[in-house]
């Protein structure tokens, strides 16, 4: 069983910047797709960025374009979120995913949460205006 673990969250004015840190606890790190998603307050689970296997391809929902930016560094077990020019609509909790199955994942199937085998247990954003 892998387990993610997210951290970084915290609360921030409009126009500042984050970064959450989410470590995986398996040595197949490289092997794993990963994504970020969040969750607002009433809201359905939301996809935000997400980052193939070897780093090569990053998928990310319109909205952060320009704003966020997913990396991993495999050595570390780590897949990172820097979020900049934060607005209050981020207000979320954010979660990590990890994908077993990220071989040949098109960046359509990476934006889907059914794609990942494992989730961590979530860090809050709260952007104040």
């Amino acid at each position: 069983q892998v387990q993610l673990v997210e951290s970084g969250g915290g609360l921030v004015q409009a126009g500042g910047s984050l970064r959450l840190s989410c470590v995986a606890s398996t040595n197949s790190f490289s092997n794993y797709g990963m994504a970020w998603f969040r969750q607002a307050p009433g809201k359905d689970r939301e996809f935000v960025t997400a980052i193939s296997w070897s780093g090569a391809t990053t998928t990310n929902l319109a909205s952060v374009k320009g704003r966020f930016t997913i990396s991993r560094d495999n050595a570390k077990n780590t897949v990172y979120l820097q979020m900049n020019s934060l607005i209050p609509e981020d207000t979320a909790v954010y979660y990590c995913a990890g994908s077993s199955r990220a071989f040949g994942m098109t960046p359509a199937q990476s934006m889907a949460p059914n794609r990942y085998d494992y989730w961590g247990q979530g860090t809050q954003v709260t952007v104040s205006s």
